[in-house]
């Protein structure tokens, strides 16, 4: 873990919520000149405390789709069979996330797929088609309340 002090916290925050917004107007709100604000940024990169920049889409304006939240359970849970469905999974376009659980089920998943039927040929066709996959299960979303790519510094 890399230590930050209280104007990296700031500056990784003004990042987080624009990555767009220029380095003068960071600058200026931290009350510094823009060299310094550069440099960190640069230390940001080259450390890989940013990972990488990106646009977040408003998924709403670009297609209908439907979030489903599967816990996945595995027939064994032997490191190399966790390791092989860890790296298949990464391989599936649907999958946006996908989380290596303790407790009741093995993998919590967070597909996208424009519709029920979709899910249906997902699970079945994709998911389940996997192996060492013993049981899923899903939960779909009706509202979306809180989504925020946004990782608190505090």
């Amino acid at each position: 873990m890399v230590k930050l002090d209280a104007i990296d916290k700031r500056l990784l925050a003004f990042l987080q919520n624009n990555a767009k917004m220029n380095v003068k107007k960071m600058a200026a709100a931290l009350n510094m000149t823009k060299t310094p604000v550069y440099e960190r940024i640069k230390r940001y990169d080259k450390e890989g405390i940013i990972e990488k920049y990106v646009a977040v889409l408003n998924h709403k304006m670009v297609s209908k789709s439907m979030v489903v939240f599967c816990s996945v359970s595995l027939e064994s849970q032997k490191l190399e069979k966790i390791q092989q469905f860890s790296e298949a999974i990464k391989k599936i376009p649907e999958v946006l996330e996908c989380y290596l659980m303790g407790g009741a089920n093995d993998f919590l998943l967070k597909v996208v797929v424009a519709d029920l039927n979709a899910y249906h040929q997902f699970s079945s066709g994709k998911l389940a088609a996997l192996p060492n996959v013993g049981q899923i299960k899903s939960t779909f979303v009706l509202n979306e309340i809180k989504c925020s790519t946004v990782y608190p510094l505090t």
